[in-house]
């Protein structure tokens, strides 16, 4: 099992900031499901806030808006065929976590479990728009705790040498980056 360790929630933003695919997992009413999602970011510092978009289509949207929230799991490099696998087929048709043989860790304050090996996890509650929720698929939702492998991410920021485990970045037909080395520019 993945170690965790808590993130500062003003320092949240930080495990998205950089853009990277999410898994994200929902539970409501002894559902549980996960899925993938390419357009999630940041929005806030304190209190920390973000945004994903989740089609009205899925699962994940029902459970979503039943238990008014979910988390982001932020995969590495290594699990790219799992996030792909999650993202191309639904939890009505079969239980992903028992199909894929996923792991999870309990929520400290949601219900929503934590995908385990992620490099990141976001606990979210939903912030009700119904309006862009109904128009845009678009949810916001408040970060009520934080957590990050401190293999990777310490004291507020991403760690250079990652042990080779690297966030993903979703770019089309089954691709994705992986995000390299940090640039540093003195000020």
């Amino acid at each position: 099992m993945t170690t965790l360790v808590p993130v500062e929630l003003p320092k949240a933003y930080r495990l998205l900031n950089h853009g990277p695919t999410v898994m994200v997992s929902s539970a409501h009413d002894g559902a549980v499901n996960v899925m993938s999602a390419a357009w999630s970011m940041p929005l806030d510092f304190d209190p920390p806030k973000v945004a994903v978009v989740i089609d009205k289509n899925t699962l994940t949207r029902g459970l979503i808006e039943g238990s008014g929230e979910f988390v982001l799991n932020v995969p590495s490099s290594d699990q790219a065929a799992l996030t792909v696998a999650v993202g191309s087929t639904s939890g009505r048709d079969a239980d992903k976590f028992a199909a894929h043989c996923i792991r999870t860790l309990p929520g400290s304050v949601v219900k929503a479990p934590l995908v385990d090996g992620c490099l990141a996890w976001l606990e979210c509650r939903v912030i009700q728009e119904p309006h862009i929720q109904a128009a845009y698929d678009l949810f916001l939702a408040e970060v009520v705790a934080a957590w990050a492998d401190p293999a990777v991410f310490a004291d507020g920021h991403w760690k250079e040498d990652q042990g080779g485990r690297r966030s993903i970045h979703y770019i089309a037909g089954g691709q994705f980056f992986e995000t390299g080395a940090a640039v540093g520019i003195r000020k």
